[in-house]
């Protein structure tokens, strides 16, 4: 009698053992609100993926920097303390010219425009990420970006001395050269800096002026569409190459769908965000033309330097952009 309770033990105990190691349980760390169209996204993406893999790959979703800022977010699926994550490829421009190309102002300034660049760029990224033991699983763009501020700006001088929010490389090299002061503050403390005066402009998308609230402190939000940089979602090599076959397809499968849903989801939200930033009191502004061709001036200078740090690879990339 013994004997067939421990046999019947062992078979129960086995068999949970089986079902524990069937499934798999993934963190994935994002820098963003809940409200963000990013993490709409993500949401609708892990949703996917647990009925495309029939629940084997559950992935818990951490948003708004509450398990990685957005800086250590690449580090972290790097080293596998984060299996899978977001992030904004600009914020490693230090780290590869690859990483910078889509934050250079008016390389590529509307949504197919800044679909082709990701295609010349897409090959070049996975491979770096390749090299650093992590995959691309699928990338989406931002909204373009323009410029918050109080001041009235229009031309490149009148951005003398603006205390300018800098949350990339991109973004403070823009700050050197057109004379503001930059000052690095993340996207998660972003409402606070501007409530204290930390800062009084920055540059960036109708979805981040409406996340953070920040017509609560700036009314004035020029229409620049200067860049329209990416978020990447990236996996750990090791990690993804421990699943099987199966949920590996099913990963691929569902990122390939956020990819596409995303792209649209970015359009479309533009258009809202907008409208929902002109509610709360802030007025858009088309720059005038003395402002876009200083600032365009900046962004030849800033392909210039890029290319020079870029080498072939980068002239690959802006030859295969300008051929599509």
């Amino acid at each position: 009698m013994y004997k067939k309770i421990s046999l019947l033990t062992g078979s129960i105990l086995l068999a949970f053992s089986a079902g524990a190691q069937a499934q798999t349980k993934w963190d994935l760390p994002s820098a963003y609100p809940a409200s963000n169209f990013h993490v709409e996204n993500l949401t609708t993406f892990i949703k996917d993926v647990d009925s495309l893999s029939q629940g084997k790959l559950k992935i818990t979703l951490h948003n708004n920097a509450s398990l990685y800022k957005a800086p250590e977010i690449k580090r972290a699926v790097q080293g596998n303390q984060a299996q899978i994550g977001e992030i904004l490829l600009t914020n490693f421009a230090n780290e590869d010219p690859v990483y910078e190309l889509d934050g250079l102002p008016f390389l590529a300034t509307g949504y197919d425009a800044s679909f082709k660049l990701y295609q010349a760029q897409k090959p070049f990224l996975e491979k770096k990420l390749a090299s650093q033991g992590m995959t691309l699983l699928y990338a989406v763009a931002w909204p373009p970006q323009g410029i918050f501020a109080n001041k009235d700006i229009k031309q490149i001088s009148d951005m003398k001395g603006l205390k300018w929010r800098a949350y990339s490389p991109v973004t403070a090299k823009i700050a050197e050269l057109v004379g503001a002061q930059p000052v690095t503050v993340q996207q998660a403390e972003l409402a606070q800096a501007l409530a204290t005066g930390v800062i009084d402009s920055y540059m960036s998308s109708a979805s981040t002026g409406y996340d953070t609230k920040t017509y609560e402190y700036i009314k004035k939000f020029y229409d620049t569409q200067a860049w329209l940089p990416k978020n990447a979602i990236i996996v750990n090599k090791k990690a993804f190459d421990a699943l099987d076959p199966a949920t590996q397809e099913a990963l691929k499968k569902a990122g390939a769908q956020a990819e596409e849903r995303g792209w649209k989801l970015s359009q479309e939200k533009n258009k809202w965000y907008q409208a929902e930033l002109a509610k709360n009191g802030m007025e858009t502004i088309a720059p005038t033309v003395e402002l876009k061709e200083g600032l365009s001036v900046i962004g030849k200078r800033m392909l210039d330097d890029w290319l020079k740090k870029a080498g072939a690879d980068g002239q690959a990339m802006i030859d295969a952009y300008k051929k599509q």
